[in-house]
């Protein structure tokens, strides 16, 4: 191929970032850039399955993507949604086998790889690119906010807002030391580190990074579970208070975002540069790296159900409910009386009456549709490109997570806010707080959220009509952001052309 450069793109595990990471590869293709796209070998594998049948999974790819994967230091019986787990093996494990890779195309006579575009939450790998002379830039997937909060854990660190490694047991010695303590919450089972780990409020307050941003409790930073609890390994945090150092080994951040949508953040950060709404094509046709094979009825059924009348619902890649909530979830939205389309991960919950779960299906089945995932020839299963931008939809309840707002917003849809945790609870304040977009759901006293708290907010939601001017007014705004002079086609202009040089 005879393009501009041989660029590696590497993704955080996770399903949240492979797809952003995944359609800014197609739009790097796109402006003539050969592309080799690393996943871990566990979602490699997981990607493979779930694309289109084709002559094999790189040609479903399209030309100029070639797939690759390397290990992430973890054993097939280790559980992949512990991100604190996850992040911890792959900083120690992920940047020797990269250096392999690398070293293994180059013998092979696969072009030098000039960039790396790398997430930051893998900055561990970013040496290894400058000790192999191959320039870094940095894709962050979440919100500009959310990395700017990062960024600064070090100063908030030293104001007193949050602890420090210093605050650890010097008894922790082992990972599973790490790892004996559950913390019951509402419908979550946390696993979580002892109180004496890093990350954790040292005052209980509302915080605000700068005029401009979302107000956040600091229970509820971007590294926490939504208890007030940091997720996981105490290596994530540690992790986290090294990003300065990793944002001044890359030439250019970007960010999937859009000058609108955060004022305060990029007026705080102006090196960040957003370049989103993001999206592989304007016919969403190219595949993303789903995780999960494909239910292609989506569509279909949207397209028999009369205009601004579904209420649609999904909660991620991660987000699990146990029995009791998942129930009061059904329940509130069969109480709402209007249609719903409702993604449904295979381990979204677990434990679940399954004579329960069949009546309630057959009770809703004329009126709704159950799905495990959404074909990604007509629906992105996390942000709903194409069903968010359907006539038929017209509200969105969504745990939050930056790609579904992002998708939400660029498709003027009103949000029900459901955040499970980490950067999730900043993109709700967003919403509901700085755009005005949406309004967020109230657990009870005991943590549930119950089916009337559900029914009355999307009632609330569709009957405010200064809500869905706002989200008409943010759709317009994100859709001038991409085209011909807006600011996120110009810079991403500017970052095609550094990657050029």
């Amino acid at each position: 191929m005879d393009g501009k450069g041989h660029i590696l793109v590497l993704p955080f595990p996770a399903q949240g970032h492979v797809i952003p990471f995944m359609e800014l590869s197609h739009r790097l293709v796109d402006h003539g850039f050969e592309v080799t796209f690393v996943n871990t070998e566990a979602y490699h594998s997981l990607v493979l399955a779930a694309l289109p049948q084709a002559s094999g999974g790189e040609t479903a790819l399209g030309v100029g993507i070639h797939l690759a994967s390397i290990p992430d230091g973890l054993t097939g019986d280790d559980d992949r949604k512990d991100i604190g787990k996850v992040t911890d093996a792959c900083s120690r494990h992920v940047p020797q086998h990269l250096e392999r890779l690398i070293a293994e195309m180059e013998a092979t006579g696969r072009p030098k790889v000039k960039w790396l575009v790398g997430d930051m939450v893998l900055g561990s790998c970013f040496e290894v690119a400058k000790k192999l002379d191959i320039r870094v830039a940095t894709f962050w997937t979440a919100s500009a906010a959310c990395l700017a909060i990062m960024l600064s854990a070090p100063k908030l660190v030293d104001e007193g807002v949050i602890n420090d490694m210093g605050k650890c047991r010097s008894d922790m010695q082992s990972d599973d030391t790490f790892h004996d303590l559950f913390v019951e919450y509402p419908y979550i089972t946390f696993l979580t580190t002892r109180t004496e780990a890093a990350g954790w409020a040292e005052r209980d307050e509302t915080f605000e990074l700068a005029p401009g941003m979302p107000t956040l409790p600091t229970s509820q930073m971007p590294w926490m579970d939504g208890t007030g609890t940091p997720v996981g390994h105490p290596a994530l945090f540690e992790l986290i208070t090294r990003f300065e150092k990793f944002n001044s080994l890359a030439e250019v951040v970007v960010c999937n975002s859009l000058d609108e949508a955060e004022v305060g953040t990029f007026k705080l950060f102006p090196d960040i540069l957003p370049i989103g709404p993001l999206f592989a094509d304007g016919e969403f046709r190219k595949p993303v790296g789903n995780f999960l094979p494909e239910d292609e009825r989506c569509i279909k059924w949207l397209d028999a159900q009369p205009n601004r009348s579904v209420v649609y619902v999904a909660f991620g890649s991660m987000a699990i409910f146990d029995p009791r909530q998942f129930e009061e979830l059904a329940q509130g939205l069969e109480l709402t009386g209007r249609p719903f389309l409702w993604v449904v991960r295979p381990d979204f919950t677990v434990g679940l009456n399954k004579a329960w779960l069949a009546e309630f299906q057959q009770r809703v089945a004329g009126t709704s549709i159950i799905v495990s995932w959404c074909s990604q020839q007509q629906v992105d299963p996390y942000g709903a490109a194409n069903v968010l931008a359907h006539r038929a939809v017209a509200c969105f309840v969504s745990h939050c997570g930056w790609n579904s707002t992002m998708e939400g917003v660029r498709n003027g849809v009103p949000f029900v806010c459901w955040p499970y945790f980490c950067d999730q609870y900043l993109d709700r304040s967003y919403i509901t707080n700085v755009w005005r977009v949406g309004l967020a759901v109230s657990p009870s006293a005991d943590g549930i959220v119950t089916k009337e708290e559900l029914r009355s907010k999307v009632e609330q939601v569709l009957g405010d009509d200064d809500i869905k001017e706002r989200a008409r007014l943010f759709m317009d705004a994100s859709r001038r952001s991409i085209r011909g002079s807006g600011s996120s086609f110009e810079n991403f202009i500017k970052f095609v052309d550094l990657l050029s040089e």
